[in-house]
């Protein structure tokens, strides 16, 4: 597949989708996340991951996916949420005034 052929957006859903996912600090986590997109032919809009240094150190993903509506956002956290070593994912719609 070509970087052209990859969907970034569908016009027909504006809003943003902001996916907060929150694992063990391991190794593996980050490409299982983003493999979830990638299958689909999604590049999101932006990216950020942290390692926490708590009592054990763990690894946040935020994660802003423009174009996708609300059933298909909320089945890529369904499946974030099925993914070994996620404990939470959290999603929200920022650019939603309801």
């Amino acid at each position: 597949m070509s970087s052209n052929a990859a969907a970034v957006a569908d016009t027909s859903f504006p809003e943003a989708a902001l996916f907060s996912v929150d694992a063990q600090a391991e190794p593996g986590v980050m490409p299982r996340v983003l493999e979830l997109f990638a299958k689909r032919g999604l590049v999101p809009s932006a990216w950020r991951s942290v390692v926490t240094q708590k009592e054990q150190p763990r690894l946040i993903i935020e994660i802003q996916m423009s174009g996708l509506g609300r059933d298909i956002t909320e089945y890529i956290a369904a499946c974030l949420r099925q993914i070994a070593s996620v404990e939470a994912v959290v999603t929200l719609f920022p650019d939603r005034a309801d």
